[in-house]
């Protein structure tokens, strides 16, 4: 597979919920200028209980080709349904998850749920190579950052996709 086929997650951690929104709003900016390509995004936190949230800002999702299916279906690879707030993350992105985690080892999702459950807060890019690219480039509050290459077909998982939003 060559590079620019797969597919890349970017995760983040932050001390506090507005430090992620504020780096969304760079992902989402990055996009309107269209420095990345499709993308899907999420901003996680996890409440007192160690019980997962899951926020993202839907108009944004719905314009963009991925349709908000992606980061649903990395954050129900990385976390049981246990101690997700809502399955409604989980929509229809069971196609698109299999395929995703086809791409992966069970070491880099136990490492991506730790990373996570790190913070108070996280952000979740998933997107092609030009969101890694960009990412490395822009200027992030993050307190830590983790890129991952999935060894998926760019082009099937966006198949899934599409047939998830159909």
């Amino acid at each position: 597979m060559a590079e620019s086929d797969g597919v890349f997650l970017f995760i983040a951690t932050y001390p506090d919920e507005d430090s992620a929104r504020a780096d969304y709003e760079v992902v989402k900016e990055l996009h309107l200028v269209d420095a990345i390509g499709n993308f899907d995004a999420a901003v996680v936190t996890k409440d007192d209980k160690g019980k997962i949230h899951v926020n993202k800002d839907e108009t944004v999702t719905r314009k963009a080709a991925w349709g908000g299916v992606a980061a649903g279906a990395v954050l129900g690879i990385l976390f049981p349904p246990s101690i997700l707030a809502s399955a409604a993350v989980l929509g229809t992105a069971g196609g698109v998850a299999g395929h995703l985690w086809k791409g992966m080892s069970r070491s880099d999702v136990k490492e991506l749920g730790e990373f996570i459950d790190e913070g108070q807060a996280a952000l979740l890019v998933v997107g092609d190579i030009t969101v890694s690219e960009a990412l490395e480039k822009a200027e992030l509050r993050a307190v830590k950052e983790m890129r991952k290459q999935v060894n998926v077909d760019l082009d099937e998982l966006e198949k899934e996709i599409k047939a998830a939003n159909d």
